[in-house]
């Protein structure tokens, strides 16, 4: 029971960027992003997606990568660090700051690292080069702006730094001890300092402040003239005030006077924008081998500089929101771009002028998800009218769907995959096609009608959606985009739909306490109903067909034989569902849990379980013949949403109630209160804190994974089976060694039959592959039932990624062949296998067709400019002759490549 449950969190979908810094691999090839309280890591030459199993407290506001690539530092809001090793994916330390951090950066040689904490910068000896038990010692403490620092840099060799600060000034500190530098402070700007850079193996500096003015900085020294040594007022301060002697041959030096000191001037200053302009200056990097500088604008604008020149090299608007933050690659021919008010994420080519990448979540709360049949898409859809279409394989969206003038509702897939149909408040339910990625069905009602659910029939040939305003459900033809039937009969909104997946009937449910069965084409009105003791809020089928559960307003999951007209079961999953108390509310989360109801119900692919959700940061999973709770999920604990904590915290209770109650008004993050009874946040208000809630939950086909559309974004789950002990038949004669024996003796069958017992998924491989083509087939027809579909299991994960594709599809063929009747006869208990094997093969099949292709067409051009080369170079010869007999030899050549 804890393998088949051990469903681990594997993906982040639906949000790339929140707030925060973006970074780039020391490769330069994968882009490291913020996302909430994860970190996402974007593989731009792999084109996949992944998410770090980890979380921090409160959102992420700082990542800083080291110099080799191996581990990370990412800060939160309320300044807690994890020191984060990319190689084995987990923390390996944790800090805290005491305070909000705004800047990290290491330094060139990767030896220190430094901190930007309210008016303080803190350089730690960088943490993972040894083995310690406190990986984050200080080296020395800068102070000296009278606001807080914003932004630092290195020198090249690691040795001075700049630092600038919400005084409108930056301050260069030697970061080793330098005979004849201290602290030098630049001035000139009249806003706060957003970016300081020093130039290439140079003293020489830009600083960039947020009304858009850069000034260039030229130093009196180079790197080389920066002496090692105890500086002249450092030593003189440090003299003892008891030591006469050393303080009269101190007086006695004459060196103190005429040591040379680094000193700057300004040598030019420029403007980003024009004089009168009220664009604010957002965000700035600097690639140092290019000499680029990128600057990004509050109106969604960058700019792309050369300096010391100043010429413009490159302007571009991406959006109507602000840039919050641009970066470059390594090598400087990527940047990437990010704006957290659409939770957009681009990477730009500056030199081609071409995306890289262009990706955005959505941009209000995910309302809706669906599975495509083979498991391989995810389509979603929310509250900003967008419908976007996921790769479960790569992570990223594909296609966006804009058809849609309000929320959407529901979103289905259709039997063969190709077709996605979605439902929406504006009154329309909307097909599209995943080939031609266009709207081509809507679908109206003859009275204008929000719709708020969906169902798709088995075959295709149906689309049924229920209103909330008129308590009807509409029926129209795939085909023919006609309105069939409209099915009347419940006194309030429909708010749930489900097809039976055998069978033409409907399931509806309603707020009127009921759940009725309709016979969609006999035309008979209601074939069944069933009264609850609550509202009704979701309904499901199972996917044998013979039992619907319902949700109801009570918390109670109810389950009901769909022949009999009995309930078979029932669930309370109140107190297992839990509550959070929100930051406004007057109430205890004891007392509002007695609010709270599962909203969202499905079953898993074997029809023995089920998963539910609601308006919590919790997902349950029931055993159904039991009635018991198999497994509870907290799919966040990111304390800067809301409702996360049953207890307010009472660092945050003041004589005046709630400091979530005071209107507290900052020049970055601006809070206002919510109109009573908004859940979705207050579009009115500046700032809202949005409650963690899981609006939609769903098994994928191959009962591998779920997904579910929650606040953070759209959360994978699915089971690791390399990090899962799952023996079968185990003895202690199941060895590796008596494995390998019967490998030598050639003994096949036997071997893997004690592989499948020992489930290791390494020396099943090895057994398999040993295995001779020539005895499949007998191997195959030997093999014990109970072994077929373990094999089938791990024929669909070979099928992904193994190059022996031929040798794998000879050993499904056999299994498939001789022993389909008893797995058709039990087809209900291994439908997810089976599935599995599918989407494995059709993701196989699309990828050698691409293949093929792709080759075919390269082998065409070959060929035909293998027959252009000789034809060019015959009548280039030809050319230098004048005589006739060459000409009229030229003129037949080239009737002939005519």
């Amino acid at each position: 029971m804890s393998g088949k449950f051990s469903f681990k969190f594997s993906n982040l979908l639906g949000a790339v960027y929140r707030k925060g810094n973006l970074n780039f691999s020391k490769d330069g090839d994968t882009v490291i992003s913020p996302v909430g309280n994860r970190v996402s890591m974007f593989d731009l030459k792999n084109n996949k997606s992944e998410t770090l199993p980890i979380e921090a407290k409160t959102n992420v506001t700082c990542v800083a990568m080291a110099p080799d690539g191996k581990t990370m530092i990412v800060a939160d809001e309320q300044g807690r660090a994890m020191l984060i090793s990319l190689i084995s994916r987990s923390v390996l330390h944790h800090h805290h700051f005491h305070a909000a951090v705004r800047s990290i950066k290491y330094s060139p040689d990767g030896k220190k690292v430094a901190v930007n904490k309210d008016n303080v910068t803190l350089v730690y000896h960088a943490p993972g080069q040894t083995k310690e038990f406190n990986p984050f010692k200080l080296y020395r403490s800068y102070h000296g702006p009278y606001d807080e620092t914003t932004c630092i840099d290195w020198t090249s060799d690691s040795r001075a730094m700049v630092i600038g600060s919400k005084d409108m000034t930056s301050r260069v500190h030697a970061a080793t001890d330098l005979t004849n530098l201290l602290v030098h402070t630049l001035g000139g700007h009249k806003d706060v300092i957003v970016g300081a850079f020093f130039e290439q193996d140079s003293l020489d500096a830009y600083t960039v402040s947020r009304d858009g003015t850069l000034i260039v900085w030229e130093s009196t020294f180079d790197l080389e003239d920066l002496q090692e040594g105890e500086p002249q007022r450092k030593r003189r301060r440090n003299i003892s005030e008891g030591a006469e002697e050393e303080r009269n041959k101190e007086q006695t030096e004459p060196d103190d006077e005429a040591t040379e000191w680094l000193k700057y001037k300004k040598t030019a200053k420029h403007y980003f924008q024009k004089e009168g302009h009220l664009d604010k200056l957002t965000s700035v990097d600097y690639h140092k081998g290019s000499h680029i500088m990128v600057t990004g604008f509050q109106s969604g604008s960058f700019h792309l500089h050369e300096l010391p020149e100043y010429n413009c090299v490159h302007s571009l608007s991406i959006s109507d929101q602000s840039i919050a933050t641009v970066t470059f690659n390594p090598s400087g021919d990527w940047i990437a771009v990010g704006c957290s008010g659409l939770g957009q994420l681009l990477v730009w080519e500056w030199q081609s002028e071409s995306y890289v990448l262009k990706q955005q979540g959505h941009f209000n709360n995910m309302s809706c998800l669906d599975y495509s049949p083979d498991g391989q898409y995810i389509a979603t859809g929310a509250d900003d009218s967008k419908v976007k279409v996921w790769s479960t394989s790569s992570g990223f969206c594909f296609v966006t769907f804009t058809d849609h003038a309000a929320a959407i509702t529901a979103v289905k897939f259709g039997s063969t995959g190709h077709v996605i149909v979605s439902a929406s408040l504006d009154g329309t339910v909307r097909a599209f096609d995943l080939h031609r990625y266009r709207n081509f069905r809507t679908f109206t009602s003859p009275r204008p009608a929000q719709f708020r659910c969906l169902a798709f029939d088995g075959s295709g040939d149906v689309v049924c959606a229920g209103s909330m305003d008129t308590f009807e459900i509409f029926v129209w033809s795939m085909k023919t985009g006609r309105l069939l039937e409209v099915l009347a009969g419940h006194e309030g909104p429909v708010v749930s739909l489900s097809f039976s997946p055998s069978e033409a009937i409907l399931a509806s449910a309603s707020w009127d306490k009921s759940m009725k069965l309709w016979d969609v084409f006999e035309h008979k009105g209601a074939r069944e109903s069933f009264n609850m003791n609550a509202d009704a809020l979701c309904v499901a089928y199972r996917p044998d067909s013979r039992e619907v559960a319902v949700a109801t307003l009570n918390c109670h999951i109810t389950f009901w034989d769909v022949y009999s007209g009995t309930q078979t079961g029932s669930i309370e999953g109140r107190h297992d569902l839990g509550s959070g108390r929100r930051e406004t509310d007057y109430i205890t989360a004891k007392t509002a849990l007695k609010g709270k109801a599962f909203t969202t119900l499905c079953y898993s692919a074997d029809g023995q379980c089920i998963l539910a959700a609601g308006r919590s940061k919790h997902i349950c999973i029931y055993n159904i013949k039991e009635q018991i709770l198999v497994k509870k999920f907290e799919i966040s604990h990111n304390l800067s949403l809301d409702a996360m904590e049953e207890f307010l915290s009472k660092r945050k209770m003041t004589s005046f109630g709630s400091t979530a109650l005071i209107d507290d008004v900052d020049d970055d993050e601006e809070q206002a209160l919510s109109l009573p009874g908004v859940r979705k946040g207050d579009m009115s208000s500046r700032s809202f804190k949005p409650e963690i809630c899981v609006t939609s939950v769903k098994f994928s086909p191959t009962g591998r994974s779920w997904a579910a559309t929650t606040t953070e974004g759209l959360l994978v789950y699915s089971l690791d089976s390399s990090m899962t002990f799952d023996p079968y038949d185990l003895t202690t004669d199941v060895t590796p060694d008596a494995i390998r024996r019967a490998l030598f003796k050639k003994e096949y069958a036997s071997a893997l039959m004690l592989s499948f017992k020992l489930n290791e998924k390494d020396l099943i491989q090895e057994v398999v592959e040993t295995i001779p083509p020539s005895e499949v087939e007998l191997i195959s027809q030997n093999l014990h039932e109970s072994y077929v579909d373990r094999m089938l299991g791990f024929l669909a994960t070979q099928l992904e990624t193994s190059r022996h594709i031929e040798f794998y599809l000879q050993w499904s063929v056999q299994l498939l062949s001789l022993h389909g009747s008893p797995l058709k006869s039990r087809s209900g208990a291994i439908m997810s296998l089976l599935t599995n094997l599918q989407k494995s093969l059709s993701r196989r099949k699309d990828d050698l067709a691409k293949l093929c292709d792709s080759n075919k067409y390269t082998l065409q051009y070959i060929l035909s400019m293998s027959q252009q080369k000789p034809v060019k170079r015959k009548a280039d010869e030809i050319g230098d002759s004048d005589s006739d007999d060459d000409k009229l030899e030229l003129h037949s050549l080239m009737s002939d490549s005519d």
